[in-house]
């Protein structure tokens, strides 16, 4: 029976979660749950200088967000993290086995490891057959595994954790290639069976640039403050290196976790594009049942003026103004759809009339249908009445369905509405 499936993401708290890592971190989990394995979350905090306790909390808040639930030791009833700051004792077991086996050597204080003098050969999952020749011994010196001070180097805590904590699978950064090798001797040396590699390529700007930290959409913990919803940045991270085998784009977690294969993650790099990541909210947010529509707006407004601007937002943050008309009585215009209806020479008469007809309505069911008929009996257009009727009401050119916006604010408000509206005119 073949062992079950068990992935890691170890990001270190020196500073926010950046979406590589966020990526990184999501790619693990789906491949863990496809497989009905387990995924570990492993905080490298072994640099006490530069860790910090907000960052060790954004890393938590921005998985816990994703929804990216993780496996540990257990803490108080909880589920994890691993902190390695917590495993010396490990480090110093098998730190030890080397020792005894004559695989390191002191040199200047510090501890090498000694590599085998040969090729080796890694079979990397996404990238392929990788070779470095370590028969070349100016060209690959022996590692240090043991600083001077005491303290392991990543390397080396890297690969005992793996090996401690059954990881089968080591998903990553490409920017990590380069470093396997080193980490398959330590596992020869050890014994042990390495985990299988899977390098996964790095995100870039539009521009092909590398994605810094300073760049626009880099910070995971911006995407909630910004009004995107947590399954939609899932989505959107998924897609950025990976790609199902259709023309498929908006996927629900559930989708993604049956459909997810590193077979299919791509070997060139990912763009990032910020309207792209717009436009996988907007569709999340058009899918969503209209209760939990209403629930995420988390706005004043009542669900009947939420929902009838559900079609028009792309992120939850443009809610609040899109709403505002509805409970503003003093809601302000658009300056350049106000100065468009003022330039129609009809728009003050047709207002007018329309109004009265509003006032003498006996079923407000009909309103919408008398827009049609007053316009025509003025010898116009539906069109030339709709639009000042819509600046009218709302103040603005675009927006929610008009018999929405007749229904929700009703027959006196949209009468005091449009007289208001006649005198600017």
């Amino acid at each position: 029976m073949s062992q079950p499936v068990r992935t890691r993401f170890a990001p270190s708290p020196t500073g926010y979660l950046h979406v590589g890592g966020a990526r990184t971190a999501l790619f693990n989990w789906l491949y863990a749950k496809h497989h009905g394995g387990s995924f570990v979350l492993r905080v490298e905090d072994t640099d006490e200088a530069r860790n910090t306790e907000e960052a060790r909390a954004a890393i938590f808040e921005g998985l816990e967000w994703l929804g990216l639930d993780w496996e540990g030791p257990g803490n108080e009833g909880q589920c994890g993290p691993y902190y390695q700051s917590q495993r010396g004792e490990i480090y110093e077991e098998w730190f030890e086995k080397l020792r005894e086996a004559g695989r390191v050597y002191q040199d200047d204080g510090a501890w090498r490891f000694r590599f085998e003098r040969k090729a080796v050969t890694m079979h990397d999952l996404v990238c392929g057959e990788v070779t470095i020749d370590y028969r070349d011994e100016s060209n690959t010196p022996d590692m240090v595994v043991r600083r001077s001070d005491g303290s392991f180097v990543f390397h080396y805590v890297n690969v005992v954790d793996d090996l401690t904590m059954g990881i089968t699978h080591a998903i990553r950064g490409e920017d990590h290639l380069m470093n396997t090798p080193k980490h398959l001797q330590l596992f020869e040396a050890f014994g042990s069976a390495p985990p299988a590699y899977a390098h996964i390529p790095l995100i870039l700007n539009g521009d092909g640039s590398k994605m810094s930290k300073r760049d626009e959409g880099a910070a995971l913990g911006d995407y909630p403050k910004l009004g995107y919803t947590a399954e939609a940045v899932v989505n959107f991270l998924a897609l950025l290196g990976w790609s199902p085998k259709d023309e498929q784009e908006i996927f629900s977690t559930a989708e993604l976790i049956e459909k997810f294969t590193l077979e299919s993650v791509n070997r060139s790099p990912a763009r990032f594009d910020p309207e792209k990541c717009r436009w996988v909210n907007q569709q999340h947010l058009l899918k969503m049942p209209a209760e939990d529509f209403v629930t995420a707006c988390q706005s004043e407004a009542t669900p009947a003026m939420l929902l009838s601007i559900q079609e028009k937002v792309s992120l939850l943050n443009e809610v609040p103004e899109a709403v505002a008309f509805y409970l503003q009585d003093d809601y302000p215009f658009d300056p350049e759809a106000l100065t468009k209806v003022q330039g129609n020479a009809l728009a003050g008469p047709l207002l007018k009339t329309l109004s009265e007809t509003f006032a003498k309505l006996e079923d407000w069911t009909l309103a919408k249908a008398s827009i049609a008929e007053t316009a025509k009996a003025q010898g116009a257009k539906p069109g030339q009445l709709m639009f000042p009727l819509r600046v009218a009401l709302s103040g603005k050119s675009g927006g929610p369905d008009l018999g929405a916006i007749l229904e929700i604010l009703g027959q006196a408000e949209c009468v005091r509405r449009l007289t208001h509206f006649t005198t600017l005119l």
